[in-house]
């Protein structure tokens, strides 16, 4: 299966960096969030990857594509930080497409129609982070597999900041499976379908043709929300809730987190900041 990543946002949230670097390009102490993303998909058996980027992410590509500076690592004797760099530049088989237009997340979709064909592809959308000891990718497709479905992934949120995403309208369950009637996007508190947040990674199946049917959504874009809820109408589709931590990388604090977290198990210096974080907590009040 093929794999697909928007990259297309602004990242205001982020400002004032994301002026100079996208957001994608923002590091987990020293590895971009999208190498993260693409790590995932890798390990989900997804070699081939499609990443969409806007007009003025071009450093994405060439983040991937200009080999200059791993040159020059090898001419200056460093083979050790030469293959480093390397490993995450050649991991995977990656292709780029530009959205010209801010159109909306549909519109970046279906920019991918040339890529994956009118096969099922996975979609995972560069704000979040997923960590698991099986890879969200590998279980989202072994739920397509059970499904034959599009699938949405989805993990339960008790906290009020579920009004921030779509959530699922569950209609029936069968373990982590859920058939769902639609996506309530961003519902008050007092309105919630369910508890089950949609959380950034999806297994498309057929969706080019529903997309092809919405009119503008939302702030006057194609939202790919949208597309589901049509596809909901006509045919199956799960919420699949999958196993692991999640992390906005949109949000600083989200950031901040999986920073700290994913640092702690690091074995150059994990062990060294579990140590400084005891230490400081024990000067906090």
């Amino acid at each position: 299966m093929k794999a697909v990543i928007p990259c297309g946002g602004r990242g205001t949230r982020f400002l004032p960096v994301t002026k100079a670097i996208p957001k994608e390009l923002l590091p987990v102490v020293d590895v971009p969030v999208i190498c993260r993303i693409i790590d995932e998909c890798v390990d989900s058996g997804m070699n081939e990857i499609l990443i969409i980027i806007s007009p003025s992410k071009q450093i994405i590509k060439d983040f991937f594509c200009d080999k200059t500076f791993l040159d020059e690592l090898i001419d200056s004797g460093k083979p050790e930080l030469a293959r480093s760099l390397s490993d995450v530049m050649t991991k995977a088989d990656l292709m780029f497409i530009v959205q010209d237009k801010p159109l909306g997340s549909a519109h970046a979709v279906s920019l991918a129609h040339s890529f994956t064909g009118n096969e099922p592809f996975y979609l995972a959308l560069g704000d979040d982070l997923t960590v698991g000891d099986t890879p969200v990718g590998k279980q989202m497709t072994d739920a397509y597999s059970a499904t034959g479905s599009t699938v949405i992934g989805v993990q339960r949120c008790d906290t009020d900041d579920i009004v921030k995403y779509g959530v699922a309208d569950v209609k029936t369950t069968n373990g982590r499976l859920n058939l769902i009637r639609g996506i309530v996007e961003k519902p008050p508190l007092d309105a919630l379908p369910s508890r089950l947040a949609c959380y950034g990674r999806y297994i498309l199946d057929d969706i080019y043709s529903f997309i092809d049917r919405i009119g503008k959504g939302k702030g006057g874009e194609y939202q790919l929300t949208d597309a589901l809820e049509l596809q909901c109408l006509e045919k199956n589709v799960y919420a699949y809730e999958f196993e692991g931590k999640r992390y906005d990388m949109g949000d600083k604090f989200g950031s901040l987190k999986a920073a700290i977290e994913l640092s702690l198990c690091r074995k150059d210096f994990g062990d060294e900041l579990k140590k400084y974080i005891i230490e400081l907590a024990s000067t906090l009040k």
